[in-house]
């Protein structure tokens, strides 16, 4: 193990997208899980197809180093979720705990919906407590999808890493 603050030590966070929408948002997740050696997990329907160049483009020459995992459906991902372990959150606009509430751990899962419909409200419904809302000003628009994965794994990291 380095002790080098700007290096990474291996983890297990996992991240999950349900229902991408965007190509280029989903291929620049892509890098950014690449780029912290983040597992990434896409649930079908898809808004395009793997092998979309936007897509591609955007993770450049990433994409062969993805831990890429595509799921059916929703019930085929939760099923591997509760298969694997680890506790899971689920980002949304609509959640009342703050992202500064949640004690990350190794091996949780990061769950965002797509960037038209956010993750399903039977879903969220279902399991308000794993609900995280990532703060911003009051009135704005959410953030863009990549961005906040990459906001929320950033945070992750950070706990985890300095355990």
């Amino acid at each position: 193990m380095s002790d080098d603050p700007t290096q990474l030590r291996a983890h297990r966070l996992k991240v999950a997208l349900l229902h991408p929408q965007i190509a280029p948002n989903t291929g620049n997740i892509a890098r950014s899980c690449v780029a912290t050696g983040t597992a990434l997990h896409l649930v079908r329907p898809l808004g395009f197809f793997l092998n979309d160049r936007n897509l591609r483009r955007s993770a450049m020459d990433y994409w062969p180093r993805l831990k890429l995992t595509v799921h059916e459906d929703d019930q085929a991902f939760f099923a591997a979720v509760q298969r694997e372990g680890g506790n899971f959150w689920l980002f949304s606009s609509k959640a009342q705990k703050a992202l500064w509430e949640v004690r990350f751990a190794d091996g949780d899962w990061l769950i965002f919906g797509s960037e038209t419909a956010g993750i399903g409200q039977s879903i969220l419904s279902a399991h308000a407590e794993r609900g995280v809302r990532i703060a911003q000003m009051q009135g704005e628009r959410c953030l863009n999808l990549a961005t906040a994965v990459s906001v929320a794994l950033y945070e992750a990291l950070r706990q985890i890493n300095r355990c």
